[in-house]
């Protein structure tokens, strides 16, 4: 197929009126009044809602420690950093996902190694990840993509052979539940997002859940210059508190305006999660006859966060390509979204590393065919209904 495919003539009531905006977030009042309360109170900084949020946070998944940060890439920066790795350490990881997985590991002077994904979730895959094991192997980084959780059993596995840390990136994951447990309580160290796009928004944001206070502690001190105590403490009404600085550490902290906002989304997140399960079923029961790729069923015993609705687009059977796919969606006023296209695709790693497309074919594909529809707990049913039809009329139908 050459050239620009030739898209389905747009029947009356098709396109929207009104572009529907792929991964807005879901912000009501009680989240403005929070903010507006923050800014009157003059903490504008790391202060009190920055502890309450950690605390809130921590209670939801279950863990003994969060700590709250400006990002989930500081996280995962912060999380190699205080388990000791550094130049000369390799830490396995998955091809696809979002650029900041592997930007971290580049950034604590490690090296990235990565691996390819199961071809049916694009989830790491776990015999690939024990293949790659070398004796330079310190930490394992899986990632939930789409909010669905990695096989951890067979990944936890892999790391006590070898004695390595596992790293979880949960960018996608604030919900997920694996066998029981909640994504949060598996691994060493596990790292979330609020970024605008996440279940759940700060706007910027991340978190970092241990069971290891030593890590916990560590961890509140690099993210602040590496300091011992909090700003918020040093200039509370109980008087002022000299600070050492133990560290070389990051200008890493999350804010109380981030945090006023967090503590609010946090409370409606399971309410938002049921939203998104029925907007999924609706997306499943109405492409079930298209000649797409649709997510892969669930498996048993593990909550799935519904961060993502990736569908593949196969041009063979389509009649064109994902690109193309989505302008045709583009025209009919729906936003779509790519995730991802894998690093190894990306200039820098394939430069540096020498990483071709053949060594990660599932990687590859996923993200030559993959594109996200729009699943926010704020859409109304008609936007769910605008949707459908578009990709039912991208399709031909």
């Amino acid at each position: 197929m050459t050239g620009r495919a030739i898209a389905p003539r747009v029947p009356a009531g098709v396109k929207r009126e009104r572009f529907l905006v792929f991964g807005a977030p879901n912000i009501g009042e009680a989240e403005i009044h929070e903010v507006i309360d923050s800014l009157r109170s003059g903490w504008i900084g790391t202060g009190p809602k920055v502890a309450r949020f950690e605390e809130q946070f921590r209670c939801y998944v279950g863990a003994r420690h969060a700590v709250a940060v400006n990002s989930c890439t500081a996280a995962l920066h912060l999380a190699l950093v205080v388990s000791g790795i550094g130049p000369g350490d390799e830490v396995i990881t998955t091809s696809l996902t979002f650029a900041a997985t592997a930007n971290a590991i580049i950034h604590s002077g490690a090296t990235p190694v990565l691996v390819d994904c199961d071809v049916a979730t694009g989830l790491i895959d776990p015999e690939r990840v024990a293949a790659a094991v070398t004796p330079r192997t310190r930490a394992i980084m899986p990632v939930h993509l789409h909010g669905r959780p990695c096989d951890m059993d067979a990944l936890l596995a892999v790391a006590g052979r070898h004695g390595l840390l596992v790293i979880e990136d949960a960018a996608h994951a604030v919900e997920t539940a694996y066998h029981g447990r909640k994504v949060g309580t598996i691994g060493h160290l596990t790292c979330f997002s609020f970024y605008v796009t996440k279940n759940i928004t700060t706007g910027e944001g991340g978190m970092v859940t241990t069971e290891d206070p030593a890590l916990a502690r560590q961890l509140k001190t690099y993210a602040l210059h590496g300091m011992t105590s909090d700003a918020w403490k040093r200039f509370s009404a109980s008087g002022y508190r000299h600070y050492d600085v133990a560290y070389p550490g990051f200008k890493y902290n999350m804010t109380d305006v981030q945090a006023a906002i967090g503590q609010h989304q946090l409370a409606k997140v399971d309410g938002w999660l049921a939203r998104r399960e029925a907007i999924w079923r609706r997306y499943g029961e109405a492409f079930g006859d298209l000649p797409l790729g649709l997510p892969a069923p669930d498996e048993p015993d593990i909550v799935h966060a519904r961060h993502l609705y990736a569908i593949r687009v196969d041009a063979a059977r389509v009649g064109c390509a994902r690109d193309e796919f989505m302008q045709r969606l583009h025209d009919l006023g729906i936003g779509t979204g790519v995730h991802y296209r894998p690093v190894h695709g990306h200039s820098y790693y394939r430069e540096r590393f020498g990483y071709r497309d053949e060594d990660f074919p599932a990687a590859t594909r996923f993200g030559d065919e993959t594109l996200s529809l729009p699943l926010s707990s704020g859409l109304a049913d008609a936007d769910v209904a605008d949707v459908i039809r578009a990709v039912r009329h991208a399709c031909g139908v």
